[in-house]
């Protein structure tokens, strides 16, 4: 049985303090090397049929040290658009929008690298990957790693599992971890979350 799995990059000096790292290419801490380094233990035997990555290099550098060095960058995996948000922590926007919430309210837009995205736009992009890696799964030659990012991955679970891109709010998704997306009975199902091996 072939299955979906999710790779969220190590640790950057952004999610490690909450701010919103959307397009902006930050590196990996000396610790999310480490647990991207990690993750190499859970692919040693296993011969994934694809391995696409975000082209930022958070996501890149985690998949060559978890082993995944034959990546595919895809720029429909890169990390939400967080317009004006950019670099901005949640407790920063909250201080004069005290409800505020990617998942409901959005983001505005920013400058003319950042003009931001709806969660619909997001959605629309996890689709697009979904329907590459389904191909690739009915073959049933291997897995499908996908190395992304933390809210990207979150939407394209709501979306594979038939929800609105908005449920992706349901899945929280730590850094240097893997999830599995699998069937049962034909329908999908979440097999694993937040692993560490």
């Amino acid at each position: 049985m072939s299955d979906l799995l999710l790779v969220r990059h190590g640790e950057t000096a952004w999610s490690a303090n909450g701010r919103h790292t959307g397009l902006t290419d930050v590196p990996l801490t000396a610790r999310g090397a480490d647990e991207a380094l990690s993750l190499a233990p859970y692919f040693r035997d296993r011969h994934p049929a694809l391995v696409l990555t975000s082209p930022l290099s958070r996501a890149v550098a985690t998949a060559e040290l978890a082993g995944l060095t034959d990546g595919v960058p895809d720029p429909d995996l890169h990390e939400w658009d967080y317009g004006g948000y950019e670099g901005i922590t949640t407790a920063e926007i909250q201080r004069t929008h005290p409800d505020w919430s990617l998942w409901t309210d959005g983001v505005p837009p920013g400058d003319a690298r950042h003009p931001g995205e709806s969660a619909a736009q997001v959605g629309a992009r996890a689709d697009r990957v979904l329907a590459r890696a389904a191909e690739v799964l009915r073959a049933g030659k291997g897995d499908v790693v996908l190395v992304a990012h933390g809210h990207f991955l979150r939407v394209l679970t709501a979306r594979y599992l038939g929800l609105p891109p908005e449920a992706g709010r349901l899945f929280l998704l730590r850094t240097g971890t893997v999830s599995e997306l699998s069937t049962e009975h034909g329908l999908p199902v979440i097999a694993g979350w937040n692993t560490r091996p």
